[in-house]
C-alpha cells in the first residue's frame, strides 16, 4: 500500500512542477488555443497540458515496474501486455500533440485509434467474455475483436469530446482513474493499480492549473493518451476480476461523456451533418445555457460522474440480477439527466428520424426518375426523340414546365415549350430556374427554363434541378440533330 501512495503523490507533484514548465514553453512556441464561434473561453491558452500529464505517469509507471516486490513479479507475468499498452497509449500522445501543432484530418485521427486499438487486441488485450452470473457467461469468440475495437475507440472520442470546459476532461478522467484502480486493488491487479494511480495523481496535480479560470488545457495529446489508456486499462480489469463489473464500472464513471457522444452523433446524423464536425449541443453546452458559470458545471459534472461511479461500487458486492439490476438504474437516471438539461428529447429524436426517412425515400424516387430519363436520352436520335426525351424528364420530376430557347447564327430565336397537363400552380409554390446549354459549333446559345413545384420540399426542388440539369449536360444534342433545328 505504501508503493500505491508513493506513486500517486510522485506523479501529483511531478505534474505540479513539470505543468508550469509546459505553459512556458507553449507560450514561447505559440502553441495556444484560440477563442473561436464553438469555444467558451476567450483568450488563447496553451493547449499541451497533456505533455504534463504523460510526462507525470510515464515517470512514475516505468521504474515501479521494475521493483523487486511483488508489483515487478506480476509485471513479469504480464509484461507484453503492459508495455504494448504503454506503447500503443504513448502513440496516442504523439498522434495529439502533432494535432495540437499541426492538425490532423479527423479521419486521420480515426484511423491512429483503429490502429492502436488493433495492436493492444493482438496481443490477448480483448473483451473475449463477460459474466452476467454464476450460470450465465456470454463467450464472443471472433466477435470479442470489434467489440474491444469498439469499447477503446468509443471511449477515447467519448474522453477527447468531453474536453470542452476548463478542467472537466481531466476531473471525469480522474474519477475514471480512481474507479479502475479500486477495481485493479479489489482484484489483485496491483501492475493495474499502479497504472491507475500514477494517472490519477498526474492529473491531480494537472487540475491545479486547469481548473476554471484555466491556465493550460490538456488539448488532444492529452485526451487522446488519457482515453486510450483507460479504455485499454478497464479492458485488462476485466479480463481478471468479473468482466461485468470490470467493463460495468468504468462505463458508469465516463456515462456523462460516453452518452453525450453518442446523442452527438445522434444529433448530427439526424441533421445529416458529417458525425465529426464540431457544434454547440454538448451536455456542457446546455448546462450553461441554463445560466450556469463554467466553473458551476463542471462541479455539476463532477457530482453527476461521482454519484454514478459510487452508486456502480455495490455491484462489487452484489452478484447477478442485483449487478444488472444497479447497471440499469445508473444508466437509466443518467439518460433522464440528459432528458431534463434537454441534450435528447424523444418527440424530437423521433420526428427527426421520420424526416430522415421520408427525405431518403424522397431521394431514391428522384434517383430513379433520373436513370429511366437517362436511359430515354441515350436512345435519341433526332431532335425531336431529345426534346421528347426532356418532356418525359420533367414530367417524371414534377416540373410545372420547361421551355428552350435557341437562338440561330442568324439571330433568330426559337423556343420549344411543355407544360404540364391540366396545371395551373401556384407561382409562389414554384422554383423557376435558367440553364444555359453548352455552346455548340452548329448552333447559337440555347437555354432552358424549368420551373419546378416545390410540393413542400425545397431542398427536393434544388435536388431535382442539378439532376436535370446534369441530364442536359450529359446528353448534349449532337451535331445531325443540330441541322434540325437552323
Amino acid at each position: 500500500m505504501k508503493t500505491y501512495l508513493c506513486v500517486y503523490l510522485g506523479s501529483t507533484f511531478l505534474a505540479l512542477l513539470i505543468t508550469p514548465l509546459v505553459i512556458w514553453v507553449a507560450r514561447k512556441a505559440k502553441v495556444l488555443d484560440s477563442p473561436d464561434v464553438r469555444k467558451v473561453h476567450l483568450k488563447s491558452i496553451p493547449r499541451i497540458g497533456g505533455v504534463a500529464i504523460f510526462i507525470s505517469a510515464i515517470c512514475l509507471i516505468l521504474p515501479v515496474l521494475f521493483l523487486q516486490n511483488v508489483i515487478g513479479d506480476k509485471f513479469q507475468d504480464i509484461q507484453l501486455k503492459i508495455i504494448t499498452l504503454l506503447s500503443a497509449a504513448a502513440f496516442m500522445f504523439l498522434v495529439g500533440l502533432i494535432d495540437d501543432i499541426k492538425g490532423l484530418r479527423a479521419r486521420i485521427k480515426l484511423m491512429a485509434q483503429l490502429t492502436a486499438a488493433i495492436v493492444v487486441c493482438s496481443v490477448g488485450i480483448r473483451i473475449e467474455s463477460v459474466a452476467i452470473a454464476d450460470w450465465l457467461t456470454l463467450n464472443f469468440g471472433l466477435f470479442s475483436w470489434p467489440l474491444t475495437l469498439l469499447w477503446i475507440v468509443g471511449v477515447t472520442n467519448a474522453v477527447n469530446l468531453s474536453d470542452g470546459l476548463d478542467g472537466l476532461a481531466a476531473g471525469i478522467s480522474a474519477i475514471a482513474c480512481g474507479v479502475i484502480a479500486i477495481l485493479a486493488i479489489q482484484s489483485g491487479q496491483a501492475v493495474m493499480a499502479v497504472l491507475m494511480l500514477a494517472m490519477l495523481g498526474s492529473l491531480s496535480g494537472f487540475l491545479v492549473f486547469n481548473f476554471n479560470p484555466a491556465k493550460i488545457f490538456m488539448g488532444d495529446c492529452g485526451s487522446l493518451f488519457l482515453g486510450f489508456t483507460i479504455a485499454t486499462a478497464s479492458v485488462m480489469c476485466a479480463s481478471k476480476s468479473s468482466a461485468f463489473v470490470g467493463l460495468a464500472l468504468p462505463m458508469l464513471a465516463l456515462g456523462i461523456p460516453i452518452f453525450d457522444t453518442l446523442f452527438s452523433m445522434l444529433r448530427r446524423f439526424l441533421e445529416r451533418r458529417s458525425v465529426f464536425s464540431p457544434d454547440r449541443s454538448h451536455f456542457h453546452h446546455h448546462l450553461l445555457a441554463l445560466g450556469l458559470t463554467q466553473r458551476h458545471v463542471v462541479l455539476v459534472i463532477y457530482a453527476l460522474t461521482a454519484i454514478a461511479a459510487s452508486l456502480g461500487m455495490f455491484m462489487m458486492v452484489t452478484r447477478n440480477i442485483q449487478s444488472l439490476t444497479i447497471l440499469f438504474c445508473v444508466l437509466l437516471l443518467i439518460v433522464l439527466v440528459f432528458r431534463v438539461v434537454g441534450s435528447v428529447r424523444l418527440r424530437e429524436t423521433i420526428a427527426g428520424l421520420q424526416r430522415k426517412y421520408t427525405i431518403a425515400q424522397r431521394q431514391m424516387q428522384e434517383r430513379i426518375s433520373f436513370d429511366q430519363a437517362q436511359l430515354h436520352f441515350r436512345n435519341t436520335r433526332t431532335f425531336d426523340e431529345w426534346w421528347q426525351a426532356v418532356c418525359e424528364a420533367a414530367m417524371r420530376m414534377d416540373f410545372a414546365w420547361v421551355s428552350l430557347k435557341t437562338t440561330d447564327k442568324d439571330g433568330t430565336e426559337r423556343t420549344e415549350i411543355w407544360r404540364l397537363a391540366d396545371a395551373q400552380p401556384d407561382m409562389s409554390d414554384v422554383v423557376i430556374m435558367n440553364i444555359p446549354v453548352r455552346d455548340h459549333p452548329t448552333a447559337g446559345p440555347m437555354e432552358f427554363e424549368i420551373a419546378i413545384l416545390v410540393n413542400g420540399s425545397l431542398e427536393s426542388a434544388s435536388h431535382k434541378a442539378t439532376l436535370f440539369s446534369r441530364l442536359i449536360d450529359e446528353c448534349t444534342i449532337v451535331k445531325d440533330q443540330m441541322s434540325e433545328i437552323r
